[in-house]
């Protein structure tokens, strides 16, 4: 039987205060050990664009991850980009973590992002684009459609799309105008024909437009033209009297992040929302262009944008490829990834078909590890609070919300309980980055509801995915709790793979209560007897359990770690697993993008494998397992081993208890690890590498592996 028992180990769950990463022996560990974050990022967008490379998927999957690489790339200069110069603007540039100066490595990610964005633009133009057409989307040129087609498309112009355009002149009577930030733009050259007066013109295309406009009467094959095309063709109509000399496309990203002094205000909303309107206003950090522009546009755009001749990107058209998620709305579903349907989790299914299931009845028998989207969210967390605002032996639930749906169903339940008098408390994070305004709305309906509102605490971002709720049970409180390592986003739930752990363990949730209760007030308390929590023992915790693994180690005892991670970033963890790594312990790090670890230094890193999976779904979850003599320890959370999750965020990790559970979680990183499935092996100098086939024949996709096996489960459920 596996059981994690810490108590033998010497390494009980309540932080241990006396423990010290220092105290690690010392390593003679090289100078230049960590790759460069900014970089390593780089190298993670490159893998999402070589799945669009993947002659392999689906026609429109190939599109869909070139619109999410153009995504990606956009938030990386929107955030990264940003951050570094404005701290070099400020005179707070310190050196990266790698040790180089934060001008050398702008001008490195300048370099390499330039060539990465014309690799994307190659693969549209010369894969993705003509295997759309040979499967039947063509996305046409102008010059490519016949007379009638010109004319039909002509009507659609005028009624659909000239009355919603804005030219604007730039004359001594008109100043330059306001460039928004990630807008298409036309910069149009007109001449006077009576004066001969020549002027520039910026026009924007309209961002609440279908990016690909139909071409009517195609027949079996789907044309479409892009509206900037369209537009490029109507602009006769928009300047009168004026003679259009030339046009071009380019494109502004500007520094959208969100800084706010929360000790100096009182109000957080009311900072947060007058910040959001700064951010519309965020200074220049990347001008693209189409790779026609002619010099004397050009100098215009970098004169009235104040923008320097690094930050210029000339690519080939079209701009802004993440116009491609408009082709979803395509009905050829045999150009997309076969249907995966979510099943419900075993725990959860109603003993007979016309019952509904009872969710704390199934959690009190016995935990429930719910893999998402692999099982269903709508049938494990939303029918878990759903069922909690009608119960009336509820009496609370407290939670936290940091990014959820428009119409989120999660919402509704918190309001339906503090409406059915529940008490109801929703922590929401407000400075989630880009739903700062979408949460500002959540966090006004619910108070307006009667739910109580909290913000977490000063100087933190909360982060941990956590629900509990309390129930009467023969005159007793029970707590059911839920610990999760996503958001309660029904929508992300589909595409986010995640899992969540649903328990009735006392000592859970007298944890999760306790927590609740310092986030709603003044600070995080730092011993808890099944959960690590940032900031202040998170990054103890699990520096405690990787040197435990090097002194097993050392003594000739099992060793092994694995961690499942978004990004490997934290210098301490990573100083940790090459310590344990020169002992002998096996370290094995599946990470899907940003990985600071490196794996060629001899002598140090000669035991660390690391791994990185991508497809359909995006690998979300947070893994942590220790072998501990033949003990395995594993938790589950929130955090990713950066700094600002275990310095500047409040995380949480849940120890699991079913050796089932345990079992299932070293099954998946079998899997993961296995050198016939398809993934990603980090090699010397940062450089990722995909794996081969297998003798010629196809890797596993571990994320169809994955589905089949929950498939399995539950026939046999129903078989039993």
């Amino acid at each position: 039987m596996i059981e994690p028992a810490l108590a033998d180990a010497g390494l009980g769950d309540a932080e241990d205060d006396d423990f010290d990463a220092h105290e690690a022996p010392d390593a003679d560990l090289p100078d230049h050990r960590y790759h460069d974050r900014e970089l390593s990022w780089l190298a993670f967008n490159q893998r999402v664009l070589e799945l669009a490379e993947d002659a392999s998927l689906p026609e429109l999957e190939r599109a869909n991850f070139l619109a999410i690489f153009a995504s990606n790339l956009d938030e990386f200069f929107m955030v990264r980009v940003a951050g570094l110069k404005r701290r070099i603007l400020t005179g707070l540039a310190i050196p990266t973590n790698v040790g180089r100066a934060p001008a050398d490595v702008l001008s490195d990610i300048s370099a390499e992002a330039h060539a990465l964005q014309l690799r994307h633009a190659d693969v549209w133009t010369h894969q993705v684009r003509p295997a759309l057409s040979d499967a039947g989307i063509e996305i046409a040129e102008w010059h490519e459609l016949t007379d009638a087609e010109r004319n039909t498309l002509g009507d659609y112009f005028q009624a659909q799309v000239f009355p919603v355009l804005m030219p604007l002149a730039v004359d001594p009577a008109h100043p330059f105008p306001y460039i928004s930030g990630l807008s298409l733009n036309l910069a149009i050259r007109i001449r006077n024909a009576r004066t001969g007066r020549q002027d520039f013109a910026r026009l924007k295309v309209p961002p609440m437009l279908p990016r690909f406009v139909e071409v009517p009467g195609s027949g079996e094959i789907l044309r479409y033209i892009r509206l900037e095309e369209l537009i490029a063709n109507h602009l006769d109509d928009l300047f009168p009297g004026m003679e259009v000399l030339d046009h071009h496309a380019f494109r502004l990203t500007r520094n959208e992040d969100v800084e706010i002094e929360e000790d100096e205000s009182e109000n957080l909303i009311q900072a947060l929302e007058a910040e959001l309107l700064r951010r519309r206003f965020g200074p220049p950090i990347r001008l693209e262009i189409t790779d026609d522009m002619d010099d004397v546009t050009l100098e215009l755009l970098i004169k009235e944008l104040d923008i320097t001749d690094q930050e210029v990107y000339r690519l080939p058209g079209p701009l802004d490829l993440r116009g491609l998620f408009d082709l979803a709305r395509i009905d050829r579903p045999d150009l997309r990834y076969p249907p995966h349907l979510p099943t419900t989790a075993v725990a959860f299914q109603p003993g007979d078909s016309n019952e509904r299931p009872d969710i704390f009845k199934a959690i009190g028998r016995a935990d429930v590890l719910v893999h998402h989207p692999y099982e269903s969210f709508a049938t494990s967390v939303q029918a878990f609070l759903e069922q909690a605002a009608r119960d009336p032996q509820v009496l609370a639930i407290k939670q936290t919300l940091y990014r959820t749906s428009g119409d989120s169903p999660i919402v509704q339940a918190l309001i339906d309980a503090a409406e059915a008098g529940k008490s109801v408390l929703a922590l929401v994070e407000v400075k989630a980055r880009f739903d700062e305004a979408n949460n500002i709305v959540w966090a006004r309906k619910l108070e307006k509801a009667g739910v109580h509102v909290v913000y977490g605490l000063v100087g933190l971002k909360t982060h941990c995915k956590l629900a509990l709720v309390i129930r009467e049970e023969d005159g007793v409180l029970r707590h059911y709790s839920h610990v999760g390592t996503g958001n309660y986003n029904p929508k992300t739930s589909r595409i986010y793979e995640d899992f969540g752990l649903f328990t009735a363990d006392p000592q859970i949730g007298k944890d999760l209560t306790r927590l609740f209760n310092e986030l709603s007030g003044y600070a995080i308390e730092k011993k808890f007897k099944r959960l690590l929590v940032a900031p202040l023992h998170l990054r103890k915790g699990l520096l405690r359990h990787i040197d435990n693994e090097r002194r097993n180690a050392e003594a000739g005892r099992p060793a092994r770690v694995r961690i499942k991670v978004n990004s490997m970033v934290d210098e301490q963890i990573i100083d940790a697993l090459y310590r344990a790594s020169m002992a002998g312990v096996k370290v094995e790090v599946w990470v899907r993008g940003i990985c600071s670890l490196r794996v060629d230094l001899p002598g140090v890193s000669d035991n660390i494998t690391v791994r990185s999976i991508l497809g359909r779904y995006l690998e979300h979850s947070r893994i942590f397992s220790f072998e501990n003599d033949g003990n395995p320890i594993v938790y589950i959370g929130s955090a990713d081993m950066m700094h600002r999750n275990l310095d500047r965020r409040v995380e949480a990790l849940v120890r699991l208890s079913s050796p089932d559970h345990i079992r299932e979680l070293h099954d998946l990183f079998d899997l993961a690890m296995d050198p016939n499935t398809s993934s990603w092996h980090l090699v010397g100098g940062g450089v990722w590498e995909r794996a081969g086939d297998a003798d010629g024949e196809p890797l596993l996709d571990m994320q169809d592996r994955t589905m089949s096996l929950v498939q399995q489960r539950r026939r046999k459920r129903t078989v039993r």
